[in-house]
């Protein structure tokens, strides 16, 4: 059983991680479509980096937040031993 410190300290974790993440979600979404006009100045493999950033590059990135966050947030219940079996 948890503390009241450690239960604390543990949603204190857990919180900042979300906010990370969801900065960077956001980032990602809308801060590529807000520039998306200086982007598409630039082409790789005959698409315009706007499109590519819209169609493949975010759900990458996506993928990649949904990995790092599952990942820390193993670490985050180990370190206080409330992970799961």
């Amino acid at each position: 059983m948890l503390s009241k410190e450690q239960l604390q300290s543990y949603w204190r974790e857990n919180r900042n991680l979300m906010y990370l993440v969801l900065v960077i979600w956001a980032l990602v979404s809308y801060g590529a479509a807000l520039i998306a006009g200086w982007l598409n100045k630039i082409v790789i493999f005959g698409f315009p980096l706007g499109y590519y950033m819209g169609s493949q590059g975010s759900l990458i990135v996506f993928i990649l937040l949904l990995v790092f966050y599952a990942k820390s947030m193993n670490e985050i219940d180990k370190k206080y031993g409330v992970e799961e079996e």
